[in-house]
């Protein structure tokens, strides 16, 4: 009977990833489930029937006051990025935009608060609304967008047929498999990745690299950065005025980077304990050679692999560590914002069909999720600057970067998704590396961690879950900006803000409300911030910079340029 009921299975599995490739990895049955629900608890909620029936008459008077008054008592222009151009104070410009706004909030009330459907149902419902309504708002239409409208009349049309050719111009990067941006203005090894260092142990997993001193004089505790390897690790040595490892070598410390392998197809069944024991603990064990403890750092999904490498030395009493940074690192999914809604146990499941098909998840998959969480900034904003206005927006280095994604191989990918964001086991002591559980109440290192405000893969809030988490010193740092541009911000950019406040080992805790209102508003960058803190958990006494050792490559290594 097991054959074919296994055959069965392999049916299941190959049909879903076929339609893996047209959903982009959403699952269908999942959606459909909610919409299901939905319905089912409305047919039973004749009040809540009514109310949505009733929502034109009894906003009628709402809709005609909006449009009479003018778009700054309305507003319009401060409420909704879509309308903020003054064109929209005319006619009949306005009447589009407050008749499609009455139209947007009259589906989101017509989904949110149905009696009986529970939090995420209703999340999911009000995600799928804001996505249809904001791939049909006037804003995205030449006829009735008036600055677009505008432009088209006095251009006689040029500005469309300037937005066809590189509508065009981008399909043929796309069918080739080019990035969608950059014409070579940014190259790793040229003018990204350039900060002079050498590569200095490898495995089939991670290259370290050590990057050369700037100071005649060096901290002794080196730090150890470990980047997400969701994507390459060059985000925190972008171009050499805003690298991160850059600015940290000119204050004087001996910096490690791991930079990850991009997994392929034979890959497959590299796990959570691979990640930890070829990545986290082979650095470590390197960069232990200098006979120092290790400032150890993480970013995003690389900083909960330090959470839990952390929380495992501490386990098994290797005492190697000075202190943890986390930056925009979760270790606690309780509350892990809009991301949590393609993370159920239908999508997970859809998921790992797909992936064990191909053996890996690919980046294309992953890029429509983290798209359709800002999808007016990320793809109808560019589709009406780039094809409507016939206009390209300027190439940034963070933008070449995002485009320059890794994949993710089959277990691990399953792990991270069932063991720590759907079932949170780290957070609740379950999850286990090399056959034994870890948590993360054991870490007795002090812990800087960084939130950013307008983070939507780590919210500040899921962050500010590790006072929660560890009984440690800890100092919570929240910074303007999102989960990539809010850590990029080096010293003298503007507009740059954050606020600091150090929970000591002992002290009471307090919600993320009151921790805002009890932190120390501070502008400018928290770089400075962090490192005065490096320089307080370090020794008093700076050593000439040690030897680098054996060179296998320069600096940016071989893996950084897989595909």
């Amino acid at each position: 009977m097991d054959e074919p009921v296994s055959v069965f299975r392999e049916m299941d599995r190959l049909w879903q990833t076929g339609l893996a490739r047209w959903t982009h990895g959403i699952s269908p049955g999942g959606v459909g489930t909610v919409f299901y629900s939905w319905a089912a608890h409305l047919a039973q909620s004749p009040g809540k029937c009514l109310e949505i029936f009733s929502y034109p008459a009894l906003h009628a008077q709402d809709l005609a006051h909006r449009i009479s008054c003018t778009r700054e008592e309305a507003g319009l222009c401060a409420a909704d990025p879509r309308f903020k151009s003054e064109s929209w104070e005319s006619w009949p410009w306005r009447l589009y935009a407050e008749n499609f706004l009455a139209m947007e909030n009259w589906l989101q009330d017509a989904v949110i608060h149905v009696p009986g459907m529970d939090d995420h149902e209703e999340q999911v419902a009000a995600f799928i609304v804001r996505q249809i309504m904001d791939a049909l708002c006037p804003a995205n239409f030449p006829m009735t967008n008036p600055d677009q409208f505008h432009k088209t009349l006095s251009s006689g049309g040029s500005n469309l047929m300037q937005g066809a050719a590189n509508a065009f111009h981008d399909m043929q990067r796309i069918l080739a498999g080019q990035p969608a941006s950059g014409d070579g203005q940014f190259k790793v090894g040229e003018n990204l990745a350039v900060t002079p260092g050498e590569v200095v142990f490898r495995n089939k997993l991670i290259e370290l690299i050590r990057y050369a001193p700037q100071t005649k004089s060096v901290y002794k505790e080196p730090v150890l950065i470990i980047p997400a390897w969701i994507m390459k690790y060059y985000i925190l040595d972008l171009s050499p005025h805003n690298s991160l490892v850059r600015w940290l070598v000119e204050q004087g410390h001996t910096v490690f980077m791991v930079s990850w392998k991009n997994p392929g197809v034979g890959d497959s069944n590299l796990g959570m304990d691979d990640y930890y024991r070829l990545g986290a603990m082979a650095a470590i064990d390197h960069v232990s050679t200098l006979k120092e403890k290790i400032h150890l750092v993480g970013y995003c999904l690389g900083g909960t692999l330090a959470m839990i490498t952390a929380a495992a030395m501490e386990r098994d009493n290797d005492t190697r560590l000075q202190s943890l940074t986390l930056l925009a690192a979760q270790g606690d999914f309780s509350e892990a914002g809009e991301l949590s809604m393609f993370v159920t146990h239908s999508e997970v499941s859809f998921l790992k069909n797909m992936m064990k098909t191909q053996g890996y998840l690919d980046t294309k998959q992953m890029a429509g999720a983290f798209q359709m969480l800002r999808s007016y900034d990320l793809i109808w904003s560019k589709i009406i600057n780039d094809y409507f206005e016939g206009q390209r927006r300027a190439v940034l280095d963070l933008m070449v970067w995002n485009e320059d994604a890794t994949r993710m191989p089959y277990k691990m990918h399953s792990e991270y998704l069932e063991k720590l964001f759907l079932h949170d086991d780290f957070a609740e002591g379950r999850f286990r590396i090399d056959g034994k559980p870890v948590a993360a109440e054991n870490i007795k290192v002090p812990i800087f961690c960084i939130g950013t405000e307008k983070d939507h893969v780590a919210p500040w809030h899921s962050v500010h879950k590790i006072h929660l988490m560890t009984g440690a010193d800890i100092t919570f740092t929240l910074t303007t900006g999102g989960h990539n541009a809010g850590i990029i911000s080096e010293p003298g950019h503007k507009g740059r803000s954050y606020h600091i406040h150090q929970r000591k080992s002992g002290d009471s805790y307090l919600d993320p409300d009151h921790w805002l209102e009890a932190a120390e508003q501070k502008d400018g960058s928290w770089w400075p911030a962090w490192q005065n803190w490096l320089a307080q958990h370090s020794d008093k006494d700076k050593i000439t910079p040690p030897a680098i050792g054996k060179s296998l490559t320069p600096a940016p290594g071989t893996y950084v340029f897989q595909k």
